[in-house]
């Protein structure tokens, strides 16, 4: 990371860079929620869109373009937030597990957007342990609650004795609180200069609590299985067996019905099936209220006459698996876990209804942000802007992969840690299952072993085919790929004996 030194003079090419775009310049709208999966946004289409979720999202994917191939590089809340405000992967930025921070200093994304001249805000779910570097800021402590939230707040004193404590009819849940504060910063701030609002969601984050109002959407509703919940045996590989948390309670110790409330006395295909509907249900619920708060904010730009002057972006933190491969949460790489959201409305730029299949992660957000702003990103960001992709084109030498790694092995949800490769085509997994130095549980080391996937006929990752004679050459060209995206991104083993030799065995 940059060190306070660094700052300024960093701060003083930054504003010697900006282009001079003036009045032109949009606003930007950038809303994050937790836990969103792209196959819960009725526009993503799916087993869950006729169960119309997400009115306002599909409105807006409508008005402007969806990415269909955007992707996190470590599926869990704080590193993905890191990412996003620096612009670089886990092992770069040093934010690896829930346990990271990024220094005022550090939020290069907050700091740029300032020398370019953005009044900037930052409202919800922050969950980087310092004081948000931007004009204004009501943000969660920590996780945050569901109901009654209290927030920090920037006008209220000094980072961290500002606490403001949220109640009443529009904002006892943090949904309505952080709509209804995002509204009112709009309303209130100077209108001398364009906006740059970062207005993060705390749903639909487990324990999954919904507002009251949404108590019995979908009531009456049998909401569509997966088919991969009912797979025998539900798991990759000797790698995953017997880690996750499971809705149907075959890992005892991770056992999503247990959550979910449901009958122990209840066996078999009948307790998975009311963990399933319970655990939906109560999801969706909390999906409806993020969209209905969306609703609300364009709603207010619309009437103020700022919609279409405003650059509308829509993503998650991370994917979530809602049932597939009888898993729950995030942190896998697979598909539901890996795959974000990526909805963008700005018609100066983006023609409605457009849709793109070119593969972009989380590390391309902060300068894509930055350019929309007219102004270029930092030399040590690892992503690049999609905005060519926004517009339509897809640039020579646009990349064809993308890579992951998940560090906390075994910590909350029994996952192994583990890194990879998807394509377009295939997925390349190594779950190396060790702790290495990542904070978390004092889990012993898990059983090694590769994950190959055929996306082109497989798509739900049913069939792990790594040891298939007839994917041999894929192996070996997926390998060679892995390594190349770890020496371009500097995430090299080397520092790790213990992975080296797992590598020395299983590579």
């Amino acid at each position: 990371m940059k060190s306070s030194s660094t700052l300024l003079g960093l701060l003083a090419v930054l504003l010697g860079s900006v282009v001079a775009y003036g009045a032109e310049r949009p606003n930007i709208l950038f809303i994050m929620s937790d836990d969103h999966a792209a196959h819960a946004i009725g526009a993503y289409g799916g087993r869950l869109a006729k169960l119309d979720p997400t009115p306002n999202l599909d409105r807006l994917a409508e008005e402007g373009i969806r990415l269909t191939n955007a992707f996190c590089t470590n599926s869990i809340c704080t590193p993905a937030r890191a990412t996003l405000m620096t612009g670089q992967y886990s092992h770069t930025n040093g934010v690896t597990t829930l346990h990271g921070r990024v220094k005022p200093e550090d939020q290069t994304l907050a700091l740029r957007m300032k020398a370019a001249g953005y009044q900037t805000a930052m409202v919800g779910k922050w969950h980087l342990g310092e004081e948000p570097a931007f004009d204004y800021y009501c943000v969660l402590p920590g996780q945050g609650s569901y109901f009654n939230p209290i927030m920090r707040d920037s006008t209220r004193g000094d980072w961290p004795n500002n606490e403001r404590r949220f109640a009443g009819y529009d904002c006892t849940h943090s949904s309505d609180a952080i709509v209804q504060t995002s509204l009112q910063w709009l309303k209130k701030r100077p209108k001398d200069k364009p906006f740059f609002l970062m207005h993060h969601f705390k749903s639909p984050h487990d324990n999954f609590e919904n507002a009251e109002r949404y108590d019995w959407l979908y009531q009456d509703v049998d909401i569509p299985e997966p088919e991969s919940l009912w797979r025998v045996p539900n798991y990759g590989s000797e790698a995953t067996k017997g880690t996750g948390t499971s809705v149907s309670g075959r890992n005892e110790r991770r056992n999503m019905g247990h959550h979910m409330f449901v009958d122990p006395q209840l066996k078999g295909e009948a307790y998975t099936r009311t963990a399933y509907q319970r655990y939906l249900k109560k999801y969706l619920r909390t999906v409806r209220g993020v969209d209905d708060g969306i609703g609300r904010l364009v709603d207010y730009l619309n009437e103020t006459g700022e919609l279409d002057n405003t650059a509308i972006l829509y993503t998650s933190d991370q994917g979530f698996m809602l049932g597939e491969h009888d898993y729950i949460d995030k942190r896998w790489m697979y598909d539901e876990s890996l795959r974000v959201p990526f909805i963008v409305r700005y018609p100066a730029r983006i023609k409605s209804g457009s849709v793109c299949d070119a593969i972009v992660n989380n590390v391309d957000f902060a300068p894509t942000l930055l350019e929309l702003a007219g102004t270029a990103k930092t030399d040590d960001m690892q992503g690049r802007s999609v905005v060519p992709l926004l517009e339509g084109r897809v640039p020579a030498g646009w990349p064809k992969s993308t890579y992951y790694r998940y560090w906390m092995h075994m910590a909350h949800h029994d996952n192994p840690a583990h890194y990879g490769v998807r394509t377009k085509d295939f997925k390349l997994i190594f779950f190396y299952g060790l702790k290495l130095d990542a904070p978390g549980a004092n889990a012993p080391p898990t059983q090694p072993g590769w994950e190959l996937y055929d996306l082109r006929n497989d798509p739900h990752e049913m069939n792990n085919v790594y040891a298939d004679p007839a994917y041999a050459h894929v192996v070996k060209e997926m390998k060679a790929e892995l390594l190349r995206l770890k020496q371009e991104t500097g995430d090299t083993d080397e520092k790790y004996p213990d992975l080296m030799e797992v590598r020395r065995k299983y590579w």
